[in-house]
Parts: C-alpha cells; sequence; structure tokens
C-alpha cells in the first residue's frame, strides 16, 4: 500500500481511539478488514487513489469473500467496516462520493437461542451432586445466579459483596456501557449468597473481599473458569450444541417468556437498551405454542 493510504488508515483509526473510545479489539477488527480490503484492491486493480474507488471494486472483494466461505455476518462487518471509512473520508474531504452507498449488507438469518429445557434445569439443580469442596460450593452458586438472574457473565464475575441488599432481596449489577440495573432474587438465593460469605471467612484467612464469588485459592473468579464450570454441569444434563454461560441467560429469558411474563420486564431485567433485542425470545414462545398446538390439537 502507498505511503498516502497508509496515512489515511493510520489517521482513521486514531479518530476511533481517541474520539470515538473505541476498544483495542475492536481497532484490530477494523484495521485486519481495511488492510484486507487494500491488499485486495492492489492486487487485482494496482495502485488506485481513494478517490479512483469504484463500487465494482468493493463488490468483487466482496464476491471473494463470499467464494471463500465467509458467512454473512462477517461480509456485513467488514463492510460497516469500508463504510465507516469512507464516510471519514468524506467528511476529511478527501473523497466527493462514497463508494459504499450503492453496497447493501447481504440479510443474515436469524437463529432461535438455544436455551436448557425446563426438564433439565430440574435435573442439574436437584439430582446432579456438587462436591463437598469450595469449587462445589462456587460451581452450585455460579449456577443458580445464571439461571436465576439472567446475568451475562462479566456481570457475575463483577459481581461485588457490596452490591448484595439483603434487606431488599436484590442485586446490583454493572452491565453494558457501565448501566447499573437492579434485580430481585429469591428468598432462597439470597439465603445461599449469604451463607456463601459467611463460609468463605470460614475457611480462608486471606481472600478477595471486595467480589462474592472466589476460586479456591480466595482469588476473584476469572471468565474461563466460569465458563468451564457451566460447560461441564450442563455437559451432564443436555446435548445442546451450545453449553455456555450465555446460553443460561437465553435459558433464563425463554422460561419467563413461556410462563407469560411481560416482554419489557424481561428487557429491563436482561438490561437490553432496546426492547428488538428482547424480542427474539417471542420467537421461541411461538415455536412452544406450536409444538403444543401440534400435540394436542385433534385437526394439527
Amino acid at each position: 500500500m502507498s505511503h498516502n493510504l497508509n496515512q489515511s488508515i493510520g489517521i482513521f483509526l486514531d479518530y476511533l481511539k481517541f474520539q470515538k473510545r473505541y476498544s483495542p479489539h475492536t481497532l484490530i477488527s477494523y484495521k485486519n478488514d481495511l488492510n484486507s480490503f487494500f491488499t485486495f484492491l492492489l492486487q487485482q486493480f494496482g495502485e488506485t487513489a481513494l478517490e479512483d474507488i469504484k463500487t465494482a471494486f468493493i463488490r468483487s472483494w466482496l464476491a471473494e469473500l463470499k467464494q471463500q466461505g465467509m458467512e454473512s455476518k462477517s461480509i456485513n462487518r467488514k463492510i460497516s467496516t469500508l463504510k465507516s471509512f469512507f464516510k471519514y473520508q468524506l467528511r476529511q474531504q478527501t473523497i466527493t462520493v462514497s463508494p459504499t452507498t450503492a453496497i447493501i449488507s447481504p440479510k443474515i438469518s436469524k437463529r432461535l437461542p438455544q436455551f436448557v429445557d425446563k426438564k433439565d434445569i430440574n435435573t442439574l439443580l436437584k439430582h446432579v451432586e456438587f462436591p463437598d469442596t469450595w469449587e462445589g460450593k462456587t460451581d452450585w452458586l455460579i449456577l443458580q445466579l445464571f439461571y436465576n438472574t439472567g446475568i451475562r457473565q462479566s456481570e457475575l464475575v463483577g459481581l461485588k459483596e457490596i452490591d448484595i441488599s439483603k434487606s431488599n432481596n436484590t442485586i446490583k449489577v454493572l452491565g453494558k456501557g457501565n448501566k447499573e440495573r437492579i434485580i430481585p432474587v429469591s428468598v432462597q438465593l439470597m439465603n445461599q449468597m449469604i451463607a456463601y460469605q459467611d463460609d468463605k471467612k470460614k475457611v480462608y484467612e486471606i481472600y478477595d473481599k471486595i467480589f462474592l464469588l472466589i476460586t479456591g485459592s480466595g482469588k476473584k473468579l476469572y471468565p474461563r473458569y466460569v465458563y468451564n464450570a457451566v460447560n461441564k454441569y450442563l455437559s451432564m444434563v443436555t446435548t445442546i450444541d451450545k453449553k455456555s454461560p450465555h446460553v443460561l441467560r437465553h435459558t433464563f429469558a425463554t422460561h419467563l417468556m413461556n410462563s407469560g411474563a411481560d416482554l419489557n420486564a424481561v428487557k429491563e431485567l436482561l438490561g437490553h437498551s432496546s426492547l428488538a433485542a428482547t424480542q427474539i425470545y417471542t420467537h421461541n414462545t411461538i415455536e412452544k405454542l406450536k409444538d403444543i398446538h401440534k400435540k394436542a390439537h385433534p385437526k394439527a
């Protein structure tokens, strides 16, 4: 790539970093997408100035990505990167027309979120034996918290002792965008959390006193520990493809919807910023109704 092009990319990435405050992970994705496109451009069409890039060039690149077997979701991300880049160039007046204007993102087929069946959750929480060790107690509470509150993995790892309100039977979690929300919990779950806190004081002389959940060495939990624990115990009771903390979040929401919970209430509990993100759980509810109709109606 030419020096001018590298400079344009660098200035754009600095804008995303310092003005838009994008995360390092996101910046790497933008950089990789842009490098991929401009490398393709150089190989196929030679040195090309920004103002000379045509819509057809971009379509050729997208077609090649499709031929390589790239999924629509990944292609859409790359299109989004290019649109942001050329929109920035328009503002900087390095180009007068964006070549991405006529580019349409491919449709993505909606996949229903996987969830654990109620009978399998019942088996997990009532019949699976957890070892009488600190790890066993921690794993038990991890699963209870995920299924009873629908919190994200990052929210569970970051749950502090000070965030637990015994008087109100609630927990306070810090969600995406540093947004706090209050989630009600059952008396049973509250008692389990209080008992866990008391056990920490008995078992450990030195331990992390800030966060609720700790490892066997007394340190704050980390994401891989949580994922492994959930995967291990879900593997004992279900054959669904994904056995992750996020599946328990889907399970929480789906079971609420199937029991007639209000969509707006589920949205607030999950910490979604818009109702659109929550509405996908209505599809699971509809599928359940179809199944009931099929099994119960004589003409189905």
